[in-house]
């Protein structure tokens, strides 16, 4: 570009990020893309925040994974933080198992009833007379 061409009132250089006349502005591209980039970053992060209780579960193998797992996704759709407090709560902690205690207890306490009690002798009875086998009765019929 020449003296000639420019305007007289232009200064001598333009910055680059000033849009050149074809419409290329690097600086607009530069900034989309990196929007995009910080949009799809905070969303995975938002996604991974949203799975930890899942995942403390399952590597524990905790008996409460579905529960945990239910209160994540009511989190994550409700946008409600007391429902991923309470998933990473019942992720973290086992609860005392009350049931196999009180299980062991009841059937102790039906097996305890069901003590065997010896049936009363019956009373003399008087001999009967002896019948004969069927193999007996047989042979004395040939």
């Amino acid at each position: 570009m020449t003296a000639a061409d420019l305007h007289p009132m232009a200064t001598g250089h333009i910055p680059r990020y000033v849009v050149a006349a074809d419409g290329s502005d690097y600086l607009f591209s530069a900034m989309i893309v990196f929007f995009v980039v910080l949009v799809v970053l905070i969303g995975v992060g938002y996604l991974t925040l949203h799975s930890v209780p899942e995942k403390m579960a399952h590597e524990n193998n905790h008996p409460q994974f579905q529960l945990v797992g239910i209160l994540a996704l009511l989190a994550l759709f409700t946008h409600n933080g007391l429902f991923w407090v309470a998933a990473i709560l019942v992720a973290g902690f086992q609860f005392p198992d009350f049931a196999t205690p009180l299980r062991n207890i009841a059937d102790a306490i039906r097996s305890l009833g069901r003590v065997h009690v010896p049936e009363p002798l019956p009373e003399a009875v008087a001999p009967a007379a002896h019948v004969p086998e069927a193999s007996e009765a047989q042979e004395h019929s040939k």
